[in-house]
């Protein structure tokens, strides 16, 4: 499995990747402000922080409720760290490696050459492969989606349009998002399985089959606000 992986990451480079970015608009277009904004939604920085204050948050209040509604908040902060290590760990798997692979960015060096590697470089021109936007989106996306199923599709949309802004803003390849989604989705489905086998959030069939255990509902959440807020 891993060598279709890698011979497919090769293909995309051999055929795709040159002829996309000659496609997409100059870097620093102007018009392309709201693809910007619309990009910034998958980095890394904004996603974790928003969870960390989330988890900071739950934490606070819990020492304001008591029995069914602190049992509530336990279950959705638990869901909460869930999301948040199933983003942090492939973000810093990925860190890793575009240091380590150090592949320059569209056009850095002037050419669109799409085999401009600088090993080691842990520089942000080098830093192409794999994709940390697509990272960050993809492996968020998986979370959610395992958590709560009925919101897959909306998730999938979400990673497609981060995936294509960093096309366009020229930031990557394609072969840097796919790698990305791929290292972000393998990252998630790895931190929910250590999760399924400490029956935390998640539980393991006797099949394999993982798959999360009950939550509280948006009423759940609804009911704690009022308990820890309430005048």
């Amino acid at each position: 499995m891993s060598a279709l992986v890698a011979i497919a990451m090769v293909a995309l480079m051999f055929t795709l990747d040159a002829r996309v970015i000659q496609l997409m608009p100059p870097r620093g277009t102007a018009s392309l402000w709201p693809v910007k904004i619309v990009s910034d939604f998958g980095k890394s920085e904004y996603v974790l922080w928003t969870l960390l204050a989330l988890l900071a948050i739950t934490a606070l209040t819990l020492p304001m409720l008591r029995g069914r509604t602190r049992a509530i908040l336990i279950g959705w902060g638990d869901r909460l760290l869930f999301l948040f290590i199933a983003v942090a760990v492939p973000v810093l798997i990925g860190d890793v490696l575009k240091g380590v692979i150090g592949r320059g960015r569209p056009f850095v060096g002037g050419q669109a050459n799409p085999f401009n590697y600088s090993h080691f470089a842990w520089s942000e021109a080098y830093a192409s492969l794999p994709s940390g936007h697509a990272m960050t989106s993809a492996a968020l996306a998986f979370a959610v989606a395992a958590l709560w199923p009925r919101l897959r599709w909306w998730m999938a949309a979400y990673v497609v349009a981060i995936l294509a802004t960093r096309l366009v803003l020229l930031a990557h390849h394609p072969s840097d998002v796919v790698a990305g989604a791929l290292v972000g989705v393998v990252g998630a489905m790895a931190v929910r399985h250590w999760f399924a086998a400490r029956r935390l959030v998640f539980t393991i069939a006797p099949d394999g089959t993982v798959s999360a255990l009950p939550g509280p509902s948006v009423a759940d959440i609804k009911k704690v606000a009022r308990a820890a807020f309430a005048p």
